[in-house]
């Protein structure tokens, strides 16, 4: 009696905890799988309103078909220029250090058809988009938003990582003032992006604001930044670095207080200097954190919206446009399948840069 009871309990306990788990979880997967198979089916269609209501009519690939080859690829993909030979040094820089990482992965065991297969269509991308950052970026050429994007993200996570861990290493010395430096370089961090944007906005304003006596010391009165397309990006990507270094400053700052001693203080009794004890001890200690920090940034980078929408409204023209606000404009304009569809397509570039950061790093941590 008492084992059919145990049972018994033993089979209410456990279908107690399912009750009380499966409700939260298809909440969950309804507010995050509805919306994913809402979107794709809508990046397929076409809206349009009709009396009474709208009609949604499947078109099949035609919005990815108007990115890439119709009416929307120059202001999506950009208009190639005149590529010098620097340029294509460049690509060919580039091109070769692809293959190569192709051509180490087949030559180490342990491969299989499908990292093979990956690797090949992983390696082709990343030299297409090569190729148009290359001519896109050229005299004469027009980057698209892929580009502009593309261009936010590499160079402001270059510069967010290594100024964060440069604040981060100097914060772990034993300087004056060094608390209270912790403490103010986080402030930018807790500024909205919107707020951010308004005050780079008042910042580059050379007409008036606090900074308008010394643009006027400059010989810079009544010049606008943002009527030249480099001008513009840059106060875009200064902006987004001043509000995320701090990021990075916090967390490389925890990674470096939380490393071992030890092996830092037996280098340097046996006379290694600071910069090899940084390459060989402390770089190889926080690179776990380090690639789950650039990994997080870069997502959140990809996404970058206020910033130019807010400071220069994607001009001028679309040389600060990235694709999270074409597709924002889309939609506000109702043009929801082409919306969904520059969504998709930056769903596959973030997961498709998201897998090969961690198979780079992945190998690196392998090889230490």
């Amino acid at each position: 009696m008492n084992s059919r009871t145990d049972k018994l309990r033993s089979y209410f306990d456990r279908w107690a905890g399912n009750a009380f788990l499966w409700p939260a979880v298809l909440v969950v997967l309804c507010l995050s799988i509805f919306p994913l198979v809402i979107s794709l089916y809508l990046s397929l269609s076409r809206l349009q309103f009709v009396p009474g209501g709208f009609k949604i009519t499947f078109v099949g690939l035609a919005n990815y078909r108007k990115l890439f080859f119709g009416s929307e690829q120059i202001h999506f993909l950009g208009l190639a220029g005149q590529t010098s030979p620097v340029g294509w040094l460049i690509f060919a820089a580039g091109l070769a250090a692809l293959t190569w990482g192709l051509v180490s992965y087949l030559r180490r065991g342990g491969r299989s058809v499908g990292g093979i297969v990956g690797r090949g269509l992983g390696t082709g991308i990343a030299a297409g988009l090569l190729l148009m950052l290359v001519r896109t970026l050229a005299p004469a050429g027009r980057p698209g938003t892929i580009s502009v994007t593309l261009i936010y993200v590499f160079v402001d996570l270059a510069i967010q990582y290594l100024l964060g861990l440069g604040l981060a290493l100097l914060c772990t010395q034993r300087l004056p003032g060094r608390r209270f430096f912790r403490v103010v370089f986080l402030l930018p961090m807790m500024i909205t992006p919107v707020g951010v944007a308004y005050m780079f906005r008042m910042l580059a304003d050379t007409t008036k604001g606090p900074l308008q006596p010394i643009w006027g010391a400059l010989g810079l009165y009544n010049t606008s930044w943002v009527n030249d397309p480099w001008g513009a990006r840059a106060a875009v990507m200064i902006g987004d670095i001043w509000q995320w270094t701090p990021f990075m400053f916090i967390v490389l700052l925890a990674a470096l207080e939380g490393q071992s001693v030890d092996q830092v203080e037996a280098a340097t009794v046996d006379g290694a200097s600071s910069w090899r004890v940084f390459w060989h001890i402390t770089l190889p200690e926080i690179l776990p954190v380090s690639t789950t920090l650039i990994l997080i940034r870069m997502i959140e980078a990809f996404k970058i919206v206020d910033l130019p929408n807010v400071l220069t409204n994607g001009g001028p023209g679309t040389a600060t446009e990235s694709l999270t606000l074409q597709a924002y404009i889309n939609w506000r304009t109702l043009d929801l399948g082409g919306s969904a569809a520059i969504a998709y397509v930056l769903l596959f570039l973030v997961t498709f840069m998201a897998l090969t950061l961690v198979n780079l790093i992945r190998r690196r941590v392998a090889e230490v």
